[in-house]
């Protein structure tokens, strides 16, 4: 009879913690967030900007788009704070963000956000890329709840495409 009752309380529990979790509206939680997608940009040389291969959606390297135009430029560490690096990685998840609704219609297909890998155009002395990546990851979570939560690298490099301050690349799975 203990064993029992002690099954129940784990399948009670468990049934609470399902029915507890709310469930992330990523088309909502982008407007209510204020966020603006921008148009993707075209890519800068011969390959594509996102590769669908079954349920997962590749994401090749996206720099920090502003929504004017222009990207954020520069090596952290000189000719940016830590700050603005971070804001860069942010902004660079949102031009991944714009060319995966361009990709799949709805960011609601989206299941989850896999694996990151994070670039940072920094001076070698420069130690604190996770820092710098973390306004994207943060943003992952801000928009797709848990599901945002993703395996990831992130490294510093000597230098980016066009001198900009951050590039990354993203794999997400969709839903069927």
């Amino acid at each position: 009879m203990k064993k029992l009752i002690s099954i129940f309380t784990c399948i009670l529990v468990l049934s609470f913690t399902v029915i507890a979790q709310p469930k992330t509206d990523p088309e909502a939680r982008i407007k209510e967030l204020g966020i603006q997608l921008i148009k993707p940009t075209p890519p800068i040389a011969n390959y594509v900007k996102a590769v669908r291969v079954g349920n997962l959606v590749y994401l090749s390297g996206h720099g920090p788009d502003k929504p004017e135009g222009g990207a954020v430029t520069g090596k952290v560490g000189s000719d940016l704070t830590l700050e603005q690096g971070r804001d860069a990685a942010r902004l660079a998840g949102i031009s991944l963000l714009s060319t995966l609704k361009a990709e799949i219609g709805d960011l609601n297909k989206v299941k989850r956000i896999v694996k990151v890998l994070g670039m940072v155009n920094c001076v070698p002395t420069f130690d604190k890329q996770p820092a710098v990546i973390n306004g994207f990851s943060d943003l992952m979570v801000d928009v797709f709840g848990e599901n945002g939560k993703h395996a990831r690298s992130a490294v510093g490099m000597s230098s980016l495409p066009n001198n900009i301050a951050v590039e990354i690349e993203m794999i997400v799975e969709v839903k069927d």
